[in-house]
């Protein structure tokens, strides 16, 4: 199976998660361009969250890229996209300080591994964000 482009890679995960969010019930919204701050912003039962997705494209690349600090405020869905066995996408759902335990900073360079996040409470543990705060939409 042939690698996709980067940039494809990004949005197939942004996708996938759009569609697994409204799959349960939430209403999204997706960011465009490649300097955005948040890529989806999520709303259910007066619950607004926004979300910051990472891709990758198989299981053995096993790191997601990611600046040295991260974003306040928002959830990570870390994706992994199964693109050499194309069987479904695994997904681990992490709030702020948790994406901030996993990241580990390589050359100046963040990255998250899947090893770091292997476990129930990330793994397809979408209810965190049904616990999420009820509170206004978050800014960009």
């Amino acid at each position: 199976m042939a690698e996709i482009a980067k940039s494809s890679t990004g949005l197939s995960g942004e996708y996938f998660v759009a569609a697994e969010l409204y799959r349960r019930g939430w209403s999204v919204g997706m960011t465009v361009g490649n300097a955005k701050a948040i890529d989806l912003f999520a709303e259910k039962d007066g619950k607004n969250i926004a979300i910051q997705v990472k891709a990758i494209f198989k299981r053995k690349h096993n790191t997601w890229p990611m600046p040295s600090e991260v974003k306040e405020d928002c959830y990570y869905i870390f994706v992994c996209l199964n693109g050499d066995t194309m069987a479904l996408p695994d997904f681990y759902v992490a709030s702020t300080e948790e994406a901030q335990y996993a990241l580990r900073i390589y050359k100046g360079r963040g990255a998250v591994t899947i090893a770091s996040l292997n476990s129930t409470n990330f793994l397809n543990n979408w209810g965190k964000l049904e616990h999420a705060p009820i509170g206004p939409a978050p800014s960009r």
